[in-house]
């Protein structure tokens, strides 16, 4: 095992399909790439033998809290990746027998999604790796969260797209914050083994000390 999970972030047709590209105002083929890669990169970490971990988000009104929907309305938005609707459903790819998937409702940071932090220690995980959307959304909150809490963070430049910030300036962000490593799928090393360093070797292990329940909120077929 590489100590590395690729953490594929809200690959849902409410904000990757093209009409979700015309709401947001995006260039519809910049994330119609960025969707296609990062659905691309998943065979290539199984391939590798490498987890992949789903996230997906909910975004019903009753998971809303009070700041949400003030949001909402002052802004005439609608709910995104409603429960059981088709814009909830993944895009371009389907988890796989025995892949995770957390869900996140009506939050942005994976890290708030049950069971997704105890997976990852129990797991012995070192180093995140994102791909999906949207960088300076969804990927920079749980990529910040990840650093916070220790772990090593990567971040595909070539499978995700920003919505709202320069995509320059928010990977520089991550770079500069964060402690990011800006790669590609293309990179030979992506899946190489991350080493604790000298400090991290001398402390006691992060994992639990007992058996830890892990909880599932989506399997294959669920919906």
């Amino acid at each position: 095992m590489s100590g590395a999970v690729l953490v594929v972030v809200d690959l849902q047709n409410d904000f990757c399909d093209a009409s979700a590209a015309a709401r947001h105002g995006s260039d519809p083929a910049v994330l119609a790439r960025a969707a296609g890669a990062a659905a691309g990169v998943v065979e290539q970490a199984r391939a590798a033998g490498v987890e992949v971990v789903f996230v997906r988000f909910l975004g019903d009104v009753e998971h809303q809290g009070p700041s949400w929907r003030r949001r909402d309305r002052a802004r005439g938005k609608r709910p995104k990746c409603v429960s059981g609707s088709g814009g909830a459903e993944f895009h371009g790819v389907v988890p796989g027998a025995g892949e995770r998937v957390f869900t996140k409702y009506a939050c942005f940071d994976a890290f708030l999604a049950e069971g997704f932090e105890r997976h990852l220690r129990e797991r012995g995980v070192v180093r995140l790796v994102f791909a999906g959307v949207f960088t300076d959304v969804c990927v920079d909150s749980t990529a910040r969260t990840a650093f916070q809490k220790g772990f090593e963070v990567s971040v595909l430049t070539d499978c995700t797209t920003p919505l709202h910030l320069p995509e320059p300036l928010i990977l520089s962000f991550m770079e500069r914050v964060y402690g990011a490593r800006l790669t590609t799928r293309a990179d030979p090393e992506l899946w190489a083994a991350c080493p604790p360093t000298e400090e991290e070797s001398s402390r006691p292990s992060l994992r639990p000390a007992g058996p830890v329940p892990v909880t599932s909120e989506w399997t294959p077929g669920s919906g």
